[in-house]
């Protein structure tokens, strides 16, 4: 209890240095949109009861690190889910959780539509509950809430998310429950959509993931593939660029995608299980205006819904099943950027783990 101890002898409130506080926007496209503004130290975030309980903004040591699109902060509109329309609608963020029928493009299935990314990443949270308080000798804040895709005669899909973060720790934890309420097997694609921007994003930066190999999506991807790893000065009109991933990890299945700034003396290390989530994806745009990185752990492939019904490969669950997954964000600083790069190079030499 000494930590705690100590920390309240230097404090009025633990308020001063870490807290969790709900928020209403009341202008342009945010407008009404019901949101949690999270203070951890140097750690700063936002997290949308409204859409999905996804990550908004995020700020570390002073530094912006998401990436917000030029639509900019938006709560929801009538062409989320409009096919692919609905890129109006994607405002980037942290994190905005791509699913549950639907991870990619748009696509048509047997005479239904499927919108760009799903629904899920619109669908506002109920039951939320956000807390502070002390577990121990640790000062935590604790968001949670549930989203259900549902539909009449139709599936009937939760997500319960929870979000956690400790006093001295530069870390959010995210811990997901996805469980299929109805009585018929439903498909569930998912994935993590993180999209990190300007200033931690810029020429100096370094993606670091441990790769086994590197696959373009497309010809533009081919073109550009060499250097997936670094980022270019802003370039006008250039089109995206997509690679596909097959990542390192250790025994347990636990590895990690991270991008830092040794200019900035920051980074962002995102860990998780490739038992959970067996695919990645790299979406890098250097595009003037659309200056952007995404990291995508997933249950599924970039190419969508479709190719996996064509390939047999279509992740499905039956009734009243459930999944659970975590990711963990780590915020970087200091000799914690060298040693993200050691782990990188320690997982792609094990040779026992081939």
């Amino acid at each position: 209890m000494e930590n705690r101890r100590n920390l309240l002898r230097l404090t009025g409130s633990m308020q001063q240095v870490m807290n969790v506080r709900p928020v209403t926007y009341d202008e342009g496209r945010a407008r009404g949109m019901k949101a949690y503004e999270v203070k951890n130290g140097p750690l700063r975030f936002t997290v949308t009861a409204d859409k999905c309980m996804d990550i908004a903004d995020v700020s570390f040591l002073g530094h912006n690190i998401s990436f917000l699109s030029k639509p900019g902060l938006m709560g929801r509109n009538h062409y989320d889910t409009n096919g692919a329309e609905a890129q109006r609608s994607i405002m980037g963020g942290m994190l905005f959780t791509c699913g549950l029928e639907n991870i990619c493009a748009p696509c048509r299935v047997d005479g239904k539509d499927y919108p760009m990314h799903g629904r899920i990443r619109t669908t506002p949270a109920e039951h939320v509950c956000a807390d502070a308080c002390w577990e121990g000798d640790d000062y935590t804040v604790t968001l949670s809430g549930e989203m259900r895709e549902a539909e009449l005669f139709g599936e009937n899909l939760v997500l319960r998310r929870k979000i956690t973060t400790l006093y001295g720790q530069n870390r959010i934890c995210i811990e997901d429950e996805i469980t299929n309420e109805g009585f018929r097997t439903e498909p569930m694609l998912l994935l993590y959509h993180m999209n990190v921007g300007y200033p931690l994003l810029c020429e100096d930066s370094e993606i670091v993931i441990p790769t086994r190999k590197v696959t373009p999506r497309d010809e533009t991807a081919a073109m550009n593939v060499m250097g997936w790893n670094k980022m270019e000065a802003p370039k006008d009109n250039e089109p995206e660029y997509v690679f596909l991933h097959e990542m390192a990890a250790d025994k347990e299945g636990n590895t990690f995608a991270a991008i830092i700034n040794e200019g900035l003396g920051i980074g962002l290390k995102i860990e998780y299980n490739l038992r959970e989530l067996p695919y990645f994806m790299q979406w890098k745009s250097i595009a003037s205006g659309d200056y952007v990185v995404g990291l995508e752990p997933a249950n599924s492939s970039v190419y969508g819904k479709p190719y996996h019904i064509k390939e047999g490969s279509l992740h499905q669950m039956k009734p009243f099943t459930s999944e659970k997954k975590r990711i963990v964000l780590t915020f970087l600083e200091g000799e914690q950027l060298k040693q993200v790069k050691r782990e990188t190079e320690n997982l792609t030499d094990d040779k026992s783990l081939k």
